[in-house]
């Protein structure tokens, strides 16, 4: 056993500005995916990379304290420090998931809070990288779509999970099957599939993807699923987060599916909950900070950009939400932040300030802030919000409404194991 003079820090080491190591994202993921998973037989898959990946660590950190060089022998878990993110994968699974196109990690708190174990995640955005390490104490894997990438996908797991985004695809053949999907994000998740053969897979998209490219888009995938996948593909539904615990008008597309040999011939989608929520459910209390309130100067501008683009019947609009009503759905990009504006009087110092340019409007008038936006997807208040505001509203524009995808995946995991108990 190597004699250890000092844990290491894998935290520690991701904050270090100088920080030498080259491509630390990629070492880290495996590593922190052989942490989590070197109980069984997953961790085959990361054991090798993550000792080399250590040494190298190792040589340039603790080159005084640390003499031999990790073997199969002497990596133990117990080298690294005891990092204790909120949201850590439980002992016992149920099932084994892969998250793809992971984002924050919205999919993974439904899943886990279903009793399934994350045994691989990709996420090819920095910032979130750094959300979903921070909740769940893993690096995701970078770029799917690389094969170096793929390489680390282990074997056995039961479901594969995927929010990939939507694009055209060019059909070449007539049939519009797995080859005329290349080049698109769908077409790497397609080859998962095809290479893992997980037990069900569970796709999640915009509601726009019905009527893509004149529904070609949407028929081409169904069609790679069904035909030549083999996988049983009831229709998909389009699922609205307000029917399950959120109060915010949300509409995605659910694609489920399940390995022929199951033999399974049907599915049906939850449904909407009998529970009646409101903006007030998730309102924060005591705003004080001038950051989220409106100038009355960048007021006026929306109600000017609204009213002009509203006479042309397009473009982008705002609501007041008022606390007995539901949000507009949250979106990234562009004002996305300024889509559902809220009441709320509780400041009282309407002096001018440096961070907003002009003077707070008097009626009280703020956008959503970060945690509402995370509490309109169903994120529980203990998930950390680790990055500035612009990252966080983007990053829960992006995800998943964590309930939707909870009640879905709850009956998608009602009929896998009752045909294969999984074993941990």
């Amino acid at each position: 056993m190597m004699k250890v003079m000092a844990k290491i820090s894998l935290e520690k080491i991701r904050n270090d500005r100088k920080n030498p190591i080259i491509d630390f994202d990629l070492k880290d993921a495996v590593i922190t995916h052989y942490l989590h998973n070197n109980q069984n037989g997953v961790s085959q898959f990361f054991r090798k990379d993550a000792i080399n990946y250590t040494n190298e660590i190792v040589q340039h950190y603790f080159p005084e304290e640390f003499k031999e060089h990790y073997t199969e022998k002497n990596f133990q878990p117990a080298h690294f420090t005891n990092e204790k993110p909120p949201f850590l994968p439980i002992d016992i699974p149920r099932f084994k998931f892969i998250d793809l196109f992971a984002g924050i990690g919205g999919f993974r708190l439904a899943l886990q809070n279903l009793g399934g174990k994350c045994v691989f995640t990709s996420e090819w955005d920095k910032h979130a990288q750094k959300t979903y390490r921070t909740n769940f104490g893993e690096t995701p894997f970078g770029d799917i779509t690389k094969e170096a990438t793929k390489q680390y996908i282990p074997d056995g797991f039961d479901v594969l999970c995927a929010g990939f985004p939507c694009q055209a695809f060019s059909i070449a053949g007539k049939r519009g099957g797995f080859e005329d999907t290349r080049g698109t994000l769908f077409f790497d998740v397609a080859e998962i599939i095809r290479r893992k053969q997980p037990k069900a897979i569970f796709l999640e998209n915009v509601k726009g993807l019905r009527s893509h490219d004149k529904g070609k888009t949407l028929e081409t995938i169904l069609n790679v699923l069904r035909s030549d996948l083999g996988y049983f593909v009831p229709e998909p539904r389009v699922v609205n987060a307000k029917d399950f615990g959120v109060p915010q008008n949300r509409e995605r597309i659910y694609i489920v599916g399940f390995h022929p040999s199951l033999h399974i011939d049907q599915f049906s989608y939850p449904q909407p909950l009998d529970k009646k929520v409101s903006f007030a459910d998730i309102k924060e209390n005591n705003i004080v900070d001038t950051r989220y309130y409106l100038s009355t100067q960048y007021l006026q501008t929306l109600v000017n950009h609204k009213a002009r683009h509203e006479n042309k019947g397009n473009g982008f609009g705002y609501e007041i939400i008022k606390d007995n009503q539901i949000a507009n759905a949250v979106v990234c990009g562009g004002m996305g932040r300024e889509r559902n504006l809220v009441l709320d009087h509780r400041i009282t110092d309407f002096t001018p300030t440096t961070k907003i340019k002009g003077e707070v409007n008097r009626e009280g008038i703020r956008k959503m802030t970060p945690r509402e936006w995370a509490r309109l997807q169903g994120f529980p208040d203990h998930y950390i919000i680790p990055v500035a505001d612009a990252s966080a509203y983007k990053q829960f524009g992006n995800s998943v409404a964590v309930p939707a995808i909870q009640a879905t995946a709850s009956e998608i995991i009602k009929l896998i194991t009752q045909k294969l108990p999984s074993k941990e």
